[in-house]
């Protein structure tokens, strides 16, 4: 799953694959696998991109 996660950059906005509550989230950081989102119903939340594989949102 890691290399779905290399292509989102800081600055893109993302979907949790599991948490639709969570809303739209915008993408703080992406760091050897570690990917920083801050999600507006959740706040800043760092995702382990070996085991979840977060989706790009591009008609926000």
């Amino acid at each position: 799953m890691e290399d779905l996660n290399a292509i989102l950059a800081p600055g893109m906005l993302v979907r949790h694959p599991t948490q639709d509550d969570w809303g739209i989230g915008q993408v703080q950081s992406n760091i050897d696998a570690r990917v920083t989102v801050n999600f507006p119903d959740a706040g800043k939340v760092v995702i382990d991109g070996t085991r979840i594989a977060l989706v790009p949102v591009f008609d926000a």
